[in-house]
């Protein structure tokens, strides 16, 4: 089975084409700055690894037996950021996939972590798909997901577009690829996947912008364009000057205005002003780092903050504190688990069955977004009709 934190990583990575297609100055200027792995990372890799041991069981079930398939398991249980609930996670990967397998009226080609060369297009490029799939005149890309915090699109992702490349360079021998469909399924966020498709003759287009952008970008004469996409994970985020130059001009605009704001310019201005607070948050957290490390950062320095306390033996704690007259019964508190607690208990599918028809989905706080965003836009304003219908 792959070894996913041990994989090495490409300067141009597809991982990371998000940013370097468009600012390409940031590819060399990155490599300055260690390659840090976060915690949410590790716990992504370890979720890959589950993932890729059931679909390798469900594929593969004669090399694959059920003894290695536990031992797998067992060893990746082992790991500090293990939790249940990544069982779950994983299942409805494994039945997305084969879902899609399955709806095919013979069986198709499958391959997981599979090493794709990308060199056509980028210098020395590569990268690994979870899966791929090929029948007839399709060619499939899916990608597994762990993250929870911000939902991955598959339309017009450069990182499935490059995958897909990988794919159809590799196949093209075997099929007769006319269509390909991109898959990213992330199951903490949403139980369907999201999916895109494109011809092949549009991808081999995007191919050729891929050329031209990794040339620049290798060349050290890329252009910087900083924005809020971009910049999220960039290694250089905290002290790139174009980012900072770009911030400072939108937090500090100076130009007469008249008194109030219309509209449209309040809609430019939060558009424009994303990433300011990002970027300021950005230096905070480099300022601490470095005033930890020794180095001066001029008017700022890294202090103890609030402390906390806890229990040594909380045990031998509370013995002590019954015995000197308080009821042990006032020292436990007892509260129900929350529904979503009680799904990751049962598993999603379980949890439907038995406890589905108790549970009732309130609307969500109204929360601004791009116009982009796929939701249904809402609004406070009430209808005549609305009105007349609850009066009635």
């Amino acid at each position: 089975m792959t070894e996913h934190s041990k994989r090495a990583h490409a300067v141009l990575s597809a991982s990371g084409s998000h940013r370097w297609l468009k600012c390409t100055a940031s590819a060399l200027l990155e490599q300055q700055f260690p390659d840090t792995t976060s915690e949410a990372a590790r716990e992504g890799t370890l979720a890959h690894e589950l993932a890729e041991a059931k679909l390798r069981r469900y594929l593969f079930e004669e090399e694959y037996s059920k003894r290695k398939f536990t031992a797998t398991v067992n060893k990746l249980k082992k790991d500090e950021l293990w939790s249940e609930e990544m069982q779950g996670y994983t299942d409805t990967y494994l039945d997305l996939v084969k879902q899609k397998a399955l709806s095919y009226d013979s069986r198709p080609y499958m391959a997981i972590e599979t090493r794709l060369d990308l060199s056509d297009y980028i210098p020395q490029g590569f990268g690994t798909a979870d899966c791929v799939i090929c029948h007839d005149n399709e060619l499939v890309v899916i990608d597994f997901k762990y993250g929870k915090g911000v939902a991955v699109s598959a339309e017009h992702n450069t990182q499935m577009m490059l995958y897909a490349l990988g794919a159809y360079k590799r196949y093209k021998m075997f099929y007769d690829i006319k269509t390909v469909t991109m898959e990213i399924i992330q199951p903490r966020i949403s139980d369907e996947p999201s999916t895109w498709f494109c011809s092949i003759e549009e991808l081999l287009a995007f191919g050729e912008v891929v050329k031209t952008k990794a040339e620049e970008a290798l060349s050290g004469k890329g252009v910087f364009a900083p924005e809020e996409e971009t910049c999220r994970f960039c290694r250089a985020r905290a002290t790139c000057r174009a980012r900072a130059d770009k911030n400072v001009e939108l937090a500090f605009m100076t130009e007469v205005k008249p008194e109030t704001l219309a509209n449209d310019e309040i809609g430019a201005y939060i558009k424009k002003g994303l990433d300011v607070a990002k970027w300021v948050k950005d230096l905070q957290e480099y300022a601490l780092s470095e005033c930890l490390a020794g180095r001066l950062v001029a008017g700022w320095k890294a202090v103890e903050g609030r402390s906390s306390r806890d229990w040594t033996d909380m045990d031998k704690a509370f013995e002590a504190v019954t015995a000197s007259g308080i009821k042990e019964e006032l020292l436990w508190e007892r509260k129900p688990l929350t529904l979503a607690q009680v799904e990751k208990l049962m598993g999603k599918k379980e949890f439907a069955q038995v406890a589905g028809e108790y549970v009732v989905r309130s609307p969500g706080k109204p929360t601004l977004v791009p116009d982009s965003d796929k939701r249904e836009a809402i609004t406070s304003r009430t209808t005549a009709k609305e009105a007349f219908t609850e009066e009635v």
